[in-house]
């Protein structure tokens, strides 16, 4: 009989997290919230939150209800919920939004829909980008 440690191989891989992606393949569902270490590749249709230290792309035929948190994301399919982005955030032209945005960077190529509010954050090592703006409206 084949152990699980044969087919699955022995766990010491030389690929890092960020090379490996999880994928969820056209006419799959998924209810429930996933949480990942490395890239998620979304073509299927997923009911729930996710939360990824990597990049998270939602294909062309991918589905999101839920909210999304992660490093990167590209989205071409559909998204319901939220989005916090840690740095960029890529809308494109078939892509179609309803929710919130936080981002550092947002790309959104013609003809993507974006229905909701966006907050541009700035980066976290970028205090001197707030000391030299003032949004002061008492102007002598």
């Amino acid at each position: 009989m084949l152990k699980r440690k044969e087919f699955f191989g022995s766990g010491n891989s030389n690929e890092n997290n960020s090379e490996q992606l999880n994928r969820v393949i056209a006419g799959t569902e998924i209810t429930g919230d996933i949480v990942s270490n490395s890239g998620i590749l979304i073509e299927g249709d997923v009911i729930g939150n996710i939360s990824c230290s990597g990049q998270v792309k939602i294909g062309n035929s991918g589905k999101l209800k839920g909210n999304l948190v992660c490093v990167n994301a590209e989205i071409e399919g559909a998204l319901e919920g939220e989005l916090t982005i840690e740095n960029l955030l890529i809308l494109r032209s078939t892509a179609r939004i309803k929710g919130d945005i936080e981002a550092l960077k947002l790309n959104i190529e013609e003809g993507a829909f974006f229905e909701g509010a966006c907050v541009m954050k700035a980066p976290l090592s970028s205090n001197s980008l707030n000391n030299d703006l003032a949004f002061d409206s008492e102007e002598d």
